[in-house]
């Protein structure tokens, strides 16, 4: 039987797709773009905004009346190396970096499983390395780069960011700029983990600022009072919402529950997310069960066992209204739970998928027994998507912000997105059943956390966030930042935009 898919959404086959379309799946989630592993420079068309005639003067103003700004990355954003042998674990497929093929390099990629204390394991040594501006591949002995974040970061001049040799079309902020920051995190951990190194990472930068201040300006300034605007993408806007409403209050398994106190708008008058899973992203679940192919045999595959050991990847797993996951082909028995350890053990997913015994064996080479194994992996995904779940009721707690406090939006709308699935026959693979409007990883309605279903439907967005601008963008989950489009709003947003410290009163 074929199902039907939502009304006005376009069917999609009930088989597997070709490996090829998996491929250019995996890589749009992964922001790279690569129709042929080319160059992904931005293209000029007639009619686009010439920026640096609209902002160099204003871009050059650097005096305290203007905030510094902090850009986020979203999950994979960060390069990540190992701190003694320099390996990189993350950002770059040239032979040198970490293959999850290699049973030492998977101990480094995955995080721990088997719940030893006290005891560092290999991954705890890996530690970020600067937002991923380009991705280092070589095909056949030959070197490419691929674009990642080199866009954005040479948009806001971030740390000044100069990259002239990839034709970007950059603003110059010109030989004093100061005040513009990448956030490196580990984005393997989970999102209340990292809020803790953002604060960390902003207390320090305030700091810095504070002294730029008196030495330029012969300003003393209170550190405290510095206040940041923050562009972040994907994931990085789940991080920085969790921020926002907890500050750096911890999340871990058997804690109490964070209390919303609203710490980290202390730091932040201006939070612009881009493309944000704020309901989730379907595409992570798909991975936590299959894996992620970035393109065999020319790009690794990184399976179940490993992805599943990462707390951000379960909170980042699709909710709401219609579900993500049906166990049937008539679409009959939805699935609204998808943290529910049971549901992954009586589907054998992820960490409980008898089929990664091999791989847990490499990750856990201490425990002898392959049942012993398997039953801490079990636990370890138990714990992980209670995590993922209290995370996501955290995040999800309605809630006004607090004046002074101003909320943007950019998501995608023009290519089809996965947005829910069905298991196979056999039960190892998930095939679509529905698509929506998105930018191939994130849907709209996901982007604005729309609650309208077809059976509650109204002509406005009902949704519990409150943005004071929402801009839709055409492009995938990273290639819409390279829009002009996109540089001229964000640009317009923290340079010229008039700013009134009272307006707040936006909902994240």
């Amino acid at each position: 039987m074929t199902e039907r898919p939502e009304p006005g959404f376009p069917e999609v086959p009930t088989v597997g797709r070709p490996a090829s379309a998996v491929s250019r799946r995996s890589l749009l989630a992964l922001g790279l773009a690569l129709p042929a592993l080319g160059a992904c420079s931005t293209v000029r068309v007639g009619g686009s905004p010439d920026l640096r005639a609209i902002y160099n003067r204003t871009a050059q103003h650097h005096g305290p009346d203007r905030n510094p700004i902090i850009v986020i990355p979203g999950i994979l954003g960060s390069r990540l190396v190992d701190a003694s042998s320099r390996q990189t674990i993350w950002g770059a497929f040239n032979g040198q970096a970490a293959s999850p093929s290699n049973p030492a390099d998977a101990r480094r990629i995955a995080l721990p499983l088997d719940g030893t204390v006290g005891v560092r394991s290999e991954a705890d040594y890996v530690m970020p390395e600067g937002v991923l501006d380009r991705v280092n591949v070589r095909v056949a002995g030959v070197p490419l780069e691929l674009l990642q974040y080199a866009q954005i970061l040479a948009t806001l001049g971030a740390g000044g960011y100069r990259d002239q040799s990839l034709g970007l079309g950059g603003i110059d902020y010109g030989d004093d700029h100061f005040t513009c920051f990448q956030f490196a995190y580990d984005w393997r951990r989970g999102n209340a983990e990292n809020a803790g190194a953002l604060r960390r990472f902003m207390d320090a930068k305030r700091a810095y600022v504070a002294e730029k201040y008196r030495e330029r300006f012969n300003l003393e300034t209170d550190p405290a009072s510095i206040k940041f605007d923050v562009v972040s993408h994907s994931m990085g806007g789940l991080l920085l919402r969790y921020f926002l409403k907890f500050g750096d209050q911890a999340l871990i398994e058997g804690g109490p529950d964070p209390t919303l106190n609203w710490a980290g708008a202390a730091y932040v008058a201006r939070a612009i997310l881009v493309a944000p899973p704020n309901a989730g992203s379907a595409l992570s679940l798909r991975f936590l069960v299959e894996g992620q192919d970035l393109g065999r045999p020319v790009l690794p595959f990184y399976p179940p066992a490993i992805l599943g050991s990462f707390p951000s990847m379960y909170q980042l797993l699709p909710r709401g209204n219609p579900p993500a996951l049906y166990l049937d082909g008539a679409m009959k028995r939805p699935v609204t739970d998808l943290h529910d350890p049971e549901l992954w053990r009586r589907q054998r997913w992820g960490l409980a998928d008898p089929g990664q015994a091999g791989v847990l064996a490499a990750l856990m080479p201490d425990v002898a027994d392959p049942e012993q194994r398997a039953a801490a992996a079990l636990r370890r995904q138990a714990t992980l998507l209670e995590l993922g779940r209290r995370f996501q009721t955290a995040i999800d707690t309605p809630a006004v912000a607090p004046p002074g406090l101003d909320a943007f939006l950019v998501a995608g709308d023009t290519l089809p997105t996965e947005a829910a699935y069905r298991p196979s026959a056999a039960g190892r693979k998930l095939q679509v059943v529905r698509m929506e409007p998105g930018d191939g990883s994130v849907t709209r309605a996901s982007a604005q956390f729309d609650e309208r279903t077809k059976d509650d439907w109204t002509p406005r967005v009902r949704s519990r966030l409150r943005f004071r601008s929402v801009l839709m963008v055409s492009g995938d989950h990273l290639g819409l930042t390279r829009s002009a489009t996109f540089s001229d709003n964000v640009l317009y947003w923290l340079l010229e935009d008039p700013r009134t410290d009272a307006r707040g009163g936006g909902a994240l």
